[in-house]
């Protein structure tokens, strides 16, 4: 297998007049991982996906997809996928209609039934758009980027609007395509997809990146915290802690073994229960408060 990434960025700045939304940025996918591109409002991450789709050029620095500029499309377009947040399909067309255009706008070729039964939607071959629900039509958008299993898939909040069930038969279908060989770029709000998923992080802010690195590189930065409900008249604790708004005490430690171990020698020691205890690393959404705080 090629050790070459599939997405090269270097010093990546992208320019709307004044505005700068893109700032010197630089990083790399890749093959085979789910990396998740993450990011604040204005962050810059629309650009940067956008450059890379070939969608727009960048103002400067330089951007790799399989090793060819994405605006050479005829190379780039037919082994790349793209799920965006709305496809803006026609709604006067069928749902077999509509996967059938997108082999041929895309230049990839597929089973148009195997395609519809991958994002379940074989019962509703024949029904035009228009009558779809919202998640059907998600998981529509769903099948965009997954014709002809391309080697590079773009998911745009792929879940969005999705129930359960279906949000876990779109995530057992990526994990197919990766066991295939194809390598996944995520963008979503829902943080705690990202962190049970992504093998790593970009998270953007003010045109660049906050931090990047696994979930545990990114959690890391911030302390784990004990959490716990004491009850009345008990004992000076051994270690520093806070009160939080539910009335629970709250420590925040970069050594969590050690003071968890020191908590609970002290709570037998002294016949305390720690009511409703919790204990654990930081999750990413509050790397992700951290960045305005």
């Amino acid at each position: 297998m090629s050790t070459t990434p599939v997405i090269e960025v270097e010093r990546l700045n992208v320019k709307y007049g004044d505005f700068h939304a893109v700032k010197d940025l630089s990083f790399e996918v890749r093959r085979g991982e789910l990396y998740a591109l993450l990011g604040t409002n204005g962050a810059g991450k629309t650009s940067t996906l956008e450059t890379i789709e070939g969608h727009r050029r960048p103002s400067s620095g330089t951007v790799r997809v399989f090793g060819r500029s994405p605006v050479e499309r005829d190379v780039v377009r037919p082994r790349m996928g793209v799920m965006l947040q709305e496809s803006g399909f026609s709604p006067d067309l069928t749902v077999r209609e509509s996967v059938r255009l997108i082999g041929r706008l895309t230049r990839r070729t597929d089973d148009v039934d195997r395609v519809l039964d991958l994002v379940d939607l074989t019962s509703r071959a024949g029904r035009k758009v228009a009558q779809l629900s919202g998640g059907e039509k998600r998981r529509l958008d769903f099948a965009t980027a997954v014709y002809g299993t391309p080697e590079l898939i773009f998911l745009d909040e792929p879940t969005t609007g999705l129930d359960i069930q279906s949000r876990d038969h779109l995530w057992a279908t990526v994990d197919r395509l990766r066991e295939n060989g194809s390598t996944i770029v995520l963008t979503t709000h829902y943080l705690e997809e990202a962190q049970q998923r992504a093998d790593r992080i970009g998270l953007m802010h003010d045109g660049t990146f906050y931090r990047e690195g696994t979930v545990s590189e990114l959690t890391r930065t911030l302390p784990a915290v004990i959490r716990f409900a004491l009850p009345p008249a008990a004992p000076a604790l051994p270690l520093h802690y806070v009160m939080d708004g539910d009335g629970k005490v709250a420590i925040e430690t970069f050594g969590l073994q050690k003071d968890l171990h020191t908590l609970l020698s002290w709570a037998q020691e002294h016949a305390v229960e720690l009511r409703d205890l919790e204990a654990g690393a930081t999750r990413l959404d509050n790397v992700f408060r951290s960045i305005s705080s």
